[in-house]
């Protein structure tokens, strides 16, 4: 049985997965995603692969218990930026500006990362009884509780098609973050041409919960 620090081994497991998740996120901070790797992790916190297999069954594995640690802290933010405005328009843009905050946020730049990369991989067909399949849902599944605070103020502010215009406003978003690497001198006015185009559109004038959904054949 190997040496533990705590007073059971219950304690010293999870302050070795604390030291773990926190190596984790500091190698793909400094290093990039394609740095992230078991064996990458095991040499710079000094255990055996081995060792590192009591915690993570694979890099999937590990690169969901880190995403599943920060989501609750991101959300908890989201939860908190909407509660605050009255209005609709005020909560689409607190919507926008924190997660936009939360996406160029150095300290939180390894889950943003992992996050992305995981919702860019497409799903595979037939790996829902996989470890890779369940745990990109894991990480899917995650991110879009970041949605739900959104959703349900379209919802009630009477907007249709709720669920899909919070996704449409999230790509407004993702799309600004990326803006944000290629003109860091412009982030207020980034952010507000964001605002202005989940809001108003190119500017027909009319309000969010007035203009229909297309109709879809």
């Amino acid at each position: 049985m190997p040496k533990i620090s705590e007073a059971t081994v219950a304690e010293h497991r999870a302050r070795q997965l604390r030291t773990l998740l926190d190596a984790a996120r500091a190698l793909v901070a400094e290093e990039g995603i394609e740095a992230l790797s078991l064996a990458a992790l095991a040499r710079r916190v000094g255990l055996s692969r081995p060792s590192l297999y009591e915690y993570f069954r694979s890099k999937d594995d590990l690169v969901a218990a880190v995403v599943e640690e920060e989501l609750p802290r991101w959300a908890s933010l989201v939860d908190e930026a909407l509660a605050g405005p009255p209005d609709l328009a005020g909560k689409v843009e607190a919507y926008i500006r924190v997660q936009l905050g939360v996406m160029t946020d150095g300290r939180h730049a390894a889950a943003v990362a992992l996050v992305e990369h995981a919702l860019a991989e497409p799903a595979q067909p037939g790996t829902a009884g996989r470890s890779q399949g369940s745990e990109a849902r894991r990480i899917r599944e995650g991110h879009a509780q970041l949605l739900r605070p959104l959703v349900t103020a379209l919802d009630e502010a009477g907007v249709s098609g709720p669920e899909l215009r919070a996704h449409l406003i999230q790509g407004i978003v993702d799309a600004a973050a990326k803006l944000f690497a290629e003109r860091p001198g412009n982030a207020e006015e980034v952010i507000s041409t964001a605002v202005v185009q989940a809001l108003h559109g190119l500017g027909t004038g009319r309000p969010l919960e007035d203009q229909p959904l297309a109709e879809t054949s």
